[in-house]
């Protein structure tokens, strides 16, 4: 049986902005409702490293943790208050810090996208872009070998390379022993199948399959959750709970382990969903039922 976890994120995004649900009741749920861990986000006003900035708050969260048997599957870095593309220095700065937060609690497993919208400066073409998102990608899998962490690159419609062929270039351009991709199950649907934001169209004939299988052995994380085929008013996939979208997960789960994903975790990811504090037991159950059927 795999470990099943939640993103915290769901909890201080677009939906909660004005009232964010505090780490520490979101913890207490997920212990009541026999959660084995969190996946961590970076946000405010969770575990972001300008709050986290002393050895004791460090030691806090740590025991709010222990206290309630909860272990962190991944740690989703925040970089957002910069253009990766365009402001690549101060991107990498916060990844360090970041994975330096990731280090002293013990988490090893860290969360990044490209960092920049599906849209292209003015004067640089796709390939140099990637090129640049690629160099990007190396040095903060060099920050995190230092601390011996994994880096997981989870692409979605909101950030550039998000095409199956470019995800899987940019996969083998890294080439770090320490990097491999985040399958989102929406996201693996929206791009393979709805080919969402593509610079460069490239849907594919047999779908989230075909994608999952173009990606084999190279699976490092999975997060789950249902996809309805649209975009949110972010601009990135809406990210359905499990029975209202359009993903046959008696298809995919089998693909993602045929695929070689043996990771410990199914991460549920309800990011942005308008009721997500609600749909939490829904989709603990339906991810227990996953697990049941082919993982036990």
């Amino acid at each position: 049986m795999k470990k099943v976890s939640i993103g915290s994120w769901a909890f201080t995004g677009e939906n909660f902005a004005d009232n964010p649900i505090d780490l520490k009741e979101v913890v207490e749920k997920l212990h009541e409702m026999n959660f084995d861990g969190i996946s961590m986000g970076g946000f405010m006003p969770h575990a972001n490293p300008s709050l986290y900035d002393t050895e004791e708050k460090r030691a806090g969260l740590k025991k709010l943790l222990e206290d309630n048997k909860l272990g962190v599957a991944d740690y989703a870095v925040d970089t957002w208050s910069v253009d990766g593309l365009k402001q690549s220095e101060e991107w990498i700065e916060l990844f360090r810090k970041g994975a330096e937060l990731c280090h002293q609690m013990g988490w090893p497993v860290i969360r990044v996208d490209s960092g920049t919208q599906p849209i292209l400066p003015e004067g640089m073409t796709y390939a140099e872009a990637r090129a640049k998102i690629v160099d990007n990608f190396k040095k903060i899998c060099k920050i995190a070998q230092g601390y011996g962490q994994q880096v997981v690159w989870e692409f979605e419609p909101g950030f550039m390379i998000n095409e199956p062929k470019y995800i899987l270039e940019t996969y083998e351009a890294v080439n770090e022993p320490n990097f491999s991709i985040l399958f989102d199950t929406c996201h693996g649907y929206m791009s393979a199948v709805m080919g969402a934001r593509h610079i460069e169209p490239d849907i594919l004939e047999g779908g989230i399959l075909e994608f999952i299988d173009m990606l084999k052995g190279k699976i490092g994380f999975v997060h789950l959750i249902d996809s309805d085929g649209t975009l949110n008013v972010t601009a990135t996939s809406t990210h359905a709970p499990f029975g209202l979208g359009k993903i046959n997960f008696d298809e995919v789960i089998p693909a993602l382990l045929a695929a070689g994903y043996d990771g410990e975790w199914w991460a549920i990811d309800l990011c942005e969903w308008p009721d997500a504090w609600n749909a939490i037991r829904e989709c603990k159950d339906a991810v227990d039922a996953i697990n049941k059927k082919y993982c036990s």
